[in-house]
C-alpha cells in the first residue's frame, strides 16, 4: 500500500492508542503466571497480537475481547508448542519468548518475517546457555529461527545489551527459574525499558536486585507471578508522530491518554520538542503542544531510540543544526534506520549526514517525492509526518508496515487535519 501526503494544517485533539511495550509485557506476564489476568485497554496491532499467538502457542488461555483481553496463564508450566511460532515482525515478542521458552522441558522452535530473522540474538542465546538452556540458531548466525530448550537453571552470566529487549527478557523469565540467577550487564542501552520491564515485576511482587549502574542484577529463582488486572497506559512512542507533526506544522493538539509518570522512555519527547522551541503543557492524562519556531540542538537518542526517525523528520524544519546522537542501537531495528532516514530524507531535499550512532540534520525545507518506506511502521510514519510540512505532494510505499503497531494512525491523522490518502502501489 501506498501513502500519499499533501502539505497541512492540524489542529484538535487525537486519543492515543495504548502502548506495544506494556501490552506485549502484559501479554507475556499473563501467559507466565498463575490464575486469570485482565488487560485492559490493550494496543491490538499485529506486533500484539504475535505476542498472543505465542502466548497460545505456549499454553496460555487467551481470549480477545472487545476493550479488555483475558489471559488464563500456565502457571509456569509451558507446553512444548506443536508448530514453530512465528512472531511475525515483533522482535519484543521474539526475544521475551526465548526465555519464556527456556522455562519448558521440549524444544520451541521461534522464527518470524524477513525483518525479524535480521535481528542479532547470539548475547541472548549464550546468555541462555549460561543459565541451563539449550539455545541455537539453527542457520548458525545469531538469528531466527532459533531452537529453544529448558530448563533455566540460574547461575551467573555475562550479557552485553546493545538492545534492552535482551535484559528485558531475562528479567521476566528468570524469577521462574530453578536457582538464583545472577547477571553481569557490562553494556545497556535503552534503560528505561529496562525500568519498564522492573516496575511491571514489582506490581506482581518479584523480588531482584541491582546496583545503581545497573550493572549487576541478582534474580532469586523459584518464584512465581499471580494473576493481574491492569490497564495499558497510552503509547508515547506512538504519541511521537503527533507531537512531531504539531511541531513541523505549527499546529496546536491535544493528546489525551498520556501520563508523564509513566515509565516509557518516550516521554522525553516532549521535553525534547519543547527545547526545539514548542510550547508544551501537560496535565494528569494529557499534553498540548503549539508548534513554534524550531531550532536545532544536540539530542541523546541512547535512551529513546524509536524517536530517532520522526526527531530526524522533525529537524529538517529547525534552523541550524540537529545532532542525534548516540544511538548506534537504531541500525538493530527493523532496518538500519540511520540509513534508512538518510536516504528518504535526502530524497526530499534534506542536508542529512549519517554518524556510526546518529545523524546530522540540517535546516532545510523539504519537497515532496517518492519515497521508500522499507516495511518499517516508524520510518513510514516518520516520512508522512515530513510530509505533512513539505511542499508538494509526497508518496511513501510499503506504508500497510504501520499496522504493527499502529493501526489506526492514518485515520487518527485525517482527523486532526492531515491531508493523507491510502492507495495500492
Amino acid at each position: 500500500m501506498h501513502l500519499v501526503i499533501e502539505k497541512s494544517e492540524i489542529g484538535g485533539s487525537v486519543t492515543i492508542p495504548g502502548s506495544k511495550s506494556h501490552t506485549i509485557r502484559a501479554m507475556c506476564i499473563g501467559t507466565l503466571a498463575h490464575g486469570t489476568s485482565r488487560i485492559e485497554r490493550p494496543l491490538d496491532s499485529l506486533d500484539t497480537r504475535a505476542a498472543v499467538a505465542a502466548g497460545r502457542a505456549l499454553g496460555a488461555d487467551i481470549e480477545i475481547g472487545d476493550g479488555a483481553w483475558v489471559v488464563h496463564g500456565t502457571g509456569g508450566e509451558l507446553r512444548t508448542p506443536e508448530d514453530v511460532v512465528s512472531v511475525g515482525n515483533s522482535g519484543t515478542t521474539l526475544y521475551f519468548c526465548l526465555s519464556m521458552a527456556a522455562l519448558g522441558e521440549g524444544w520451541t522452535i521461534l522464527t518470524g518475517d524477513a525483518q525479524t530473522r535480521s535481528r542479532p540474538a547470539g548475547p541472548l542465546l549464550a546468555a541462555l546457555r549460561g543459565l541451563g538452556a539449550e539455545a541455537f540458531s539453527t542457520r548458525g548466525n545469531g538469528r531466527a529461527p532459533i531452537a529453544v530448550r529448558g530448563r533455566l537453571r540460574g547461575g551467573n552470566t555475562e550479557i552485553e545489551c546493545p538492545t534492552s529487549q535482551y535484559l528485558s527478557s531475562l528479567l521476566l523469565s528468570c524469577p521462574l527459574a530453578d536457582g538464583d540467577t545472577d547477571l553481569a550487564v557490562p553494556l545497556l542501552n535503552e534503560r528505561p525499558y529496562v525500568e519498564m520491564t522492573l516496575a511491571w515485576l514489582d506490581r506482581r511482587g518479584i523480588r531482584y536486585e541491582h546496583d545503581d549502574t545497573m550493572e549487576r542484577f541478582r534474580i532469586p529463582g523459584g518464584q512465581r507471578y499471580p494473576a493481574f488486572r491492569e490497564a495499558i497506559a497510552a503509547d508515547f512512542s506512538s504519541a511521537t508522530f503527533f507531537l512531531c507533526a504539531a511541531a513541523v506544522t505549527g499546529g496546536q493538539l491535544t493528546l489525551q491518554g498520556l501520563d508523564m509518570q509513566d515509565t516509557q522512555g518516550d516521554k522525553a519527547v516532549v521535553g525534547m520538542l519543547e527545547q526545539m522551541g514548542c510550547e508544551v503543557a501537560t496535565g494528569p492524562d494529557w499534553v498540548r503542544i503549539r508548534g513554534g519556531e524550531l531550532v536545532g540542538i544536540e539530542l541523546d537518542l541512547n535512551a529513546t531510540p524509536d524517536a530517532l526517525p520522526a526527531l530526524a523528520a522533525t529537524a529538517c524544519f529547525a534552523k541550524g543544526e540537529t545532532r542525534l546522537v548516540n544511538v548506534p542501537q537504531a541500525r538493530l531495528k527493523e532496518t538500519d534506520r540511520l540509513a534508512v532516514m538518510r536516504e528518504a530524507l535526502s530524497a526530499m531535499g534534506g542536508d542529512v549526514e549519517e554518524l556510526p550512532d546518529g545523524l546530522i540534520v540540517r535546516h532545510s525545507p523539504l519537497r515532496g517525492a517518492p519515497v521508500h518506506g522499507h516495511g518499517d511502521h516508524r520510518v513510514v510514519m516518520a516520512l508522512a509526518v515530513a510530509g505533512l510540512a513539505a511542499d508538494g505532494e509526497t508518496e511513501i510505499d510499503t506504508a500497510e508496515s504501520v499496522q504493527v503497531t499502529f493501526p489506526t494512525f492514518v485515520q487518527l491523522m485525517e482527523n486532526i487535519g492531515a491531508r493523507m490518502r491510502q492507495g495500492k502501489g
